[in-house]
């Protein structure tokens, strides 16, 4: 065997067809499509991943029950509170903010969610959306504080808007 048979007769940089270039070509006219049918048109490339031939698709059959948590659910990030007093110094404000900096809370989320996890022996000032009664106590006996930052109101949607009174004609 020679080095130089090796790579006889591979192809790295294999030519592209090119079709619908005239009848010289070989692949002129229907550009290798055929004559009429469902895929002589653009648009029509095999396999769609959900067409079942034109039959009811699986997805329209089944009933549709139940519903989605998805548009209302929110997502937090949990932290301890011992894990709070390991990252943070004496008198340290505790927020959102400061948490992503220090790597307890990554990634997108609502809000933080404080609990009471641990054992806290600094004081700190905590400001998150929500921090459970065990946490709470335990930050207030260190001689912390606690500030709730309050949930964003909700939409008010009048479906039924009040018309205003006709007013009468004459007098």
């Amino acid at each position: 065997m020679n080095i130089s048979d090796i790579n006889q007769g591979i192809v790295t940089h294999q030519k592209l067809k090119r079709v619908g270039r005239g009848i010289g070509s070989g692949h002129g006219k229907t550009a290798g499509r055929g004559s009429k049918g469902q895929y002589a048109s653009a648009g029509a490339r095999f396999p769609r991943f959900f067409f079942e031939g034109g039959q009811m698709p699986l997805f329209r059959r089944i009933p549709k029950r139940g519903f989605s948590h998805g548009s209302w659910d929110k997502a937090f990030h949990v932290v301890n509170i011992g894990d709070i007093d390991t990252c943070f110094a004496e008198g340290a404000l505790v927020d959102q903010a400061t948490l992503k900096a220090v790597g307890l809370a990554r990634g997108p989320a609502d809000g933080i969610r404080i609990l009471g996890e641990g054992e806290i022996t600094k004081k700190i000032s905590v400001r998150v959306h929500h921090v459970t009664k065990s946490a709470t106590e335990k930050i207030i006996a260190a001689g912390g504080t606690v500030e709730i930052i309050p949930p964003a109101p909700k939409p008010v949607r009048n479906k039924m808007k009040v018309k205003p009174p006709k007013k009468s004609k004459g007098k």
